[in-house]
C-alpha cells in the first residue's frame, strides 16, 4: 500500500489495498480518475501483495505502524546500523524551479533515481564515498550552504517556471562535477497549479511525487503523500466499493 513516485520515462502509480489485497494502479497521462475521499485513518501496513488494514483514527499512520527511518535524521556521527549504510554512497546537488536547491546522498546505484523521486529539473554528482556515514558528513557540512530538505509545495510553486541556469551554475562551479542529468517532465504548465487533496480529474502527468490533474477549468497539484490513509469511493455515488489508499517513502 502506497505510491510510486513517477520518473520522465515511467509515470507515478497509487498501490490500492482492497479486501487485503494491494493492486497498482499507474497515472497515466490523459486518465481520467473519479474516485471522492471518504474516512481518513491509519494506512496499516503491507507484506508483499497483501495488505493488514488498520481502523485506528490517527493518520496517516498510527503509533504502532509509524516508522523513523534510520538516516532520515544522520548527520554521520551513527555506527551505520543497516546494512544498506555500508554500501556505496554519492553526494549529490538538485535543482528545482526557478532557483530552489538542495543537498542530498544516495547509494551510487540509485542517483538518478533518487532525483527522479524527488521531482528535480537537474542533478549533478559531486562526490562518491565508500559508505553513507562519509556522505552524510559531507551533506552536513555542505546543508549550512544549500539546505537539504525542499517543501513540496515550493516545488508546486515552480512547476510553471523555468529554471534559473545563472543560479544553478554559482552552486555547482566550485564543485567537481562526477556526473550530470537533466530530467524533461512534460508537464507545460503556464501557470501555478493549484494545490489540493483530491484524486479527481484528468491526469496532466507526474513529477516525483507530486500529481498534476485538470478538471474543469482549473489545474491542481496534488502531493501523494497527503492522500496516505484516506478511504476512497470509486466512480459514481452509488459505488459501494472502496480502497485503502497509503504512501511511503522508499530511499
Amino acid at each position: 500500500m502506497g505510491y510510486e513516485p513517477g520518473t520522465p520515462t515511467a509515470p507515478a502509480a497509487l498501490e490500492l489495498a482492497t479486501d487485503g489485497t494491494v493492486s497498482t494502479l499507474e497515472l497515466t497521462r490523459g486518465q481520467t480518475l473519479d474516485y471522492g475521499l471518504g474516512e481518513r485513518h491509519c494506512a496499516g501496513s503491507t507484506d508483499g501483495t497483501d495488505h493488514h488494514a488498520c481502523a485506528r483514527p490517527t493518520a496517516p499512520y498510527c503509533d504502532i505502524h509509524s516508522t523513523t527511518w534510520a538516516c532520515a535524521t544522520c548527520r554521520g556521527n551513527c555506527a551505520m546500523p543497516l546494512e544498506t549504510c555500508h554500501e556505496e554512497h554519492v553526494v549529490y546537488l538538485a535543482a528545482f524551479e526557478p532557483a530552489t536547491f538542495k543537498v542530498g546522498v544516495t547509494r551510487s546505484w540509485r542517483f538518478k533515481r533518487r532525483l527522479a523521486e524527488q521531482g528535480a529539473r537537474r542533478g549533478v554528482q559531486i562526490k562518491t564515498v565508500e559508505n553513507g556515514r562519509i556522505a552524510r558528513q559531507i551533506e552536513a557540512d555542505l546543508a549550512t550552504e544549500v539546505p537539504d530538505r525542499i517543501p513540496v509545495e515550493r516545488k508546486i510553486d515552480g512547476l510553471a517556471q523555468t529554471l534559473d541556469h545563472a543560479a544553478w551554475e554559482s552552486v555547482i562551479e566550485s564543485h567537481t562535477i562526477e556526473e550530470a542529468v537533466e530530467f524533461d517532465w512534460g508537464l507545460d504548465l503556464s501557470t501555478r497549479p493549484i494545490t489540493a487533496t483530491m484524486a479527481a480529474g484528468t491526469v496532466r502527468g507526474t513529477r516525483g511525487r507530486v500529481l498534476v490533474l485538470e478538471r474543469g477549468e482549473s489545474t491542481y497539484a496534488v502531493d501523494l503523500r497527503d492522500l496516505v490513509g484516506f478511504e476512497l469511493q470509486d466512480g459514481a455515488a452509488e459505488s459501494e466499493r472502496q480502497a485503502s489508499l497509503g504512501a511511503f517513502d522508499r530511499s
